[in-house]
């Protein structure tokens, strides 16, 4: 059995304009040790998954089931939920300097947080284990820097005492929103190191959450594409990158720069409203071979190449011709 289970999620907003259907019919499984990946572009409901599968999305209607090691946490009471968040569940928000409060040393932070899901800690072994966190994360000097404000740590620094606030229980999973967002590429080769050798050294599941396909190559076991709401690709990472089906994962890789100094390839047009979704297929008004099905009739996922692990939700058949009907 996996860690997490996620099966036909569905998240809608009410909103003055009518209802945005952030998620639709969202399925997939982490297993310990693993990294799931989770790309698409922004408003695709990536971020809306992982928060609303952690309780994070007040008043939005949720639908479908969440099992985590046993707990289904979509119908979870608040209780349950804030003692997964945390200790079980780990983490790591987009921007590390609103995520931080401000006002708060980070030592003060790790250790309220350690503290608050383990109350036989003492206030001393909490302070030790958040300075042994910061040195982990490879924070210089963690006994002095435990003492800083958030302000005062540069912006790879805050995103290592958030990958240390979110280890500090050693949780079973690690959810990633963008953590190398906004950092220069040297600082991001060091937290993607950061949260390997935590992964190696706890057998943590993380779910990855970017825009950035390098990271999604450098760290991932399995890769989710999704568009306007709903997954288009599921697949094994080399199989996303070499042996990709859907015109979707074709158009985000041929977006990528090009050794060769080529021009990017962007993909045309914009995505769909997720208030007023288009029939059939999602990506039909931008995709490069749509006909008249996939405007009529949305595609399933299912299984290419023969590959039980690859699904593609898309009516082209292996060869990028219309699939036949059976």
């Amino acid at each position: 059995m996996a860690l997490l289970e996620v099966s036909d999620l569905r998240v809608s907003f009410d909103t003055p304009d009518g209802t945005v259907r952030a998620v639709r019919g969202l399925s997939f499984t982490v297993d310990r040790g693993r990294t799931l990946a989770v790309v698409g572009e922004s408003g695709s409901g990536k971020s809306v998954s992982t928060q609303t599968i952690t309780g994070l999305t007040r008043g939005a209607e949720v639908s479908g089931t969440a099992f985590f090691d046993g707990t289904d946490l979509i119908t979870a009471d608040p209780a349950t939920l804030r003692r997964i968040r945390g200790a079980q569940i780990g983490m790591i928000f987009q921007d590390p300097l609103s995520s931080l409060h401000p006002l708060y040393r980070v030592g003060w932070q790790i250790t309220e947080m350690i503290q608050a899901h383990d109350q036989d800690v003492t206030r001393s072994a909490a302070r030790r284990r958040a300075a042994d966190l910061l040195g982990l994360v490879g924070i210089p000097r963690p006994a002095e820097r435990i003492d800083d404000y958030p302000h005062q740590f540069s912006g790879g620094m805050r995103q290592r005492v958030m990958i240390a606030m979110a280890m500090a229980l050693d949780p079973a999973l690690l959810i990633a929103d963008e953590p190398t967002t906004a950092l220069d590429v040297t600082v991001q080769a060091q937290v993607l190191a950061v949260m390997r050798r935590l992964q190696e050294e706890f057998g943590t599941a993380i779910i990855l959450i970017t825009h950035d396909l390098g990271v999604v190559a450098e760290m991932s076991d399995e890769v989710i594409v999704m568009y306007a709401g709903a997954v288009m690709e599921r697949a094994p990472r080399r199989e996303v990158f070499y042996r990709n089906h859907h015109p979707y994962t074709r158009g985000l890789l041929a977006s990528l720069p090009a050794q060769s100094g080529h021009r990017l390839t962007p993909i045309p047009g914009s995505p769909p409203s997720l208030i007023d979704p288009p029939a059939g297929c999602p990506f039909a008004a931008r995709c490069p071979h749509v006909f008249d099905r996939c405007r009529a009739e949305t595609p399933p996922l299912t299984d290419v190449y023969g590959d039980l692990r690859h699904q593609s939700a898309c009516w082209l058949d292996h060869s990028g011709r219309e699939a036949v009907a059976s």
